[in-house]
This record gives structure tokens, C-alpha cells and sequence, in this order.
């Protein structure tokens, strides 16, 4: 673990299992004060949660210990629009500790239920906010394929 002190704030790493949030909070109260609101980051990683391991619940959990006003970024990976490729990824991790569940927009936005929305919803990564010089229609959404969105406890 390494952490270090700055002008700005407090920093540290620390190893977890995402699928243990209690372990998460036990250390990450050491440099956030969770009576304030806070922001956790979830990207690129809910995809590895299995269905039976309740990745809903598990989303639930860090929510639960968040204060109102804290918000949610999630990201996650579909096999929406080039399935056969992602039925290929996924099943790479067969016979591996790990396991990859790619999900649709409509289980994605079950993440965020309960939570205030920030606008535009959940989309593609590439259309979340593009930059206004930027051209989020140069990707095709199948070269993408991860849903996010970023939300607000109440």
C-alpha cells in the first residue's frame, strides 16, 4: 500500500476485492470522511460481477454507505451491438477465476435506480458528454460497446 499526504487532500492505494465493499470502506475510511458526500467509481468493472454474486446488491452495498449527495460512476461492457464478438471475448475468461457478463442497456440502468440521473442518462462511453470539438459518431457504437452513466444519491 502507498499513500502520501498533499496540499489538496489525502491520497492512498490500497488492494481489494471489489466484491468485498465492506473491506473497501474499512480502508477507505482512513482518508475520506464518509459523513460527506463522495464520489466512487465503478468503471470497468461490475462486468466481471457474476449474476449469481448479485451485482445489483453489490452496487447496493457501497451505496448504502454513501452519503446523500455522493454520486455513482458506472461503466459497463454490452454485447449489444456486436454480439458474436462478445459471446468470443466472454467466453475467454471460461475456466479462469474471472468471469466477463456483458448486459444490455435496460440491466446497465438498473445500476443507477433509486439515484438521480446525471444528464444524458446512461449511453455509449463515446456519447456520455463528448467533447464539443470532438466527433463522437467517428466510432461505430459496436466498437465501443460499454454502457455508462453517472448519478447523484438523494
Amino acid at each position: 500500500m502507498h499513500g502520501r499526504s498533499s496540499p489538496e487532500g489525502r491520497t492512498r492505494y490500497f488492494d481489494a476485492d471489489v466484491r468485498d465493499p465492506e473491506n473497501v470502506f474499512d480502508q477507505a475510511q482512513e482518508v475520506l470522511d464518509l459523513s460527506q458526500p463522495v464520489g466512487i467509481l465503478l468503471l470497468s468493472v461490475i462486468h466481471f460481477v457474476r449474476d449469481e454474486e448479485d451485482p445489483y446488491g453489490l452496487v447496493r452495498r457501497y451505496l448504502d454507505r454513501l452519503s446523500p449527495g455522493s454520486y455513482l460512476a458506472l461503466s459497463h461492457f454490452t454485447g449489444e451491438f456486436d454480439r458474436p464478438t462478445w459471446q468470443y471475448i466472454s467466453s475467454q475468461y471460461d475456466g479462469t477465476p474471472h468471469t466477463m457478463v456483458v448486459r444490455d442497456q435496460e440491466t446497465a440502468e438498473g445500476f443507477f435506480n433509486g439515484l438521480e440521473l446525471v444528464e444524458p442518462g446512461v449511453v455509449l462511453v463515446h456519447r456520455w458528454r463528448p467533447d464539443p470539438d470532438g466527433n463522437p459518431d467517428a466510432l461505430e457504437d459496436r466498437q465501443v460497446s460499454c454502457w455508462c452513466g453517472v448519478a447523484r444519491k438523494p
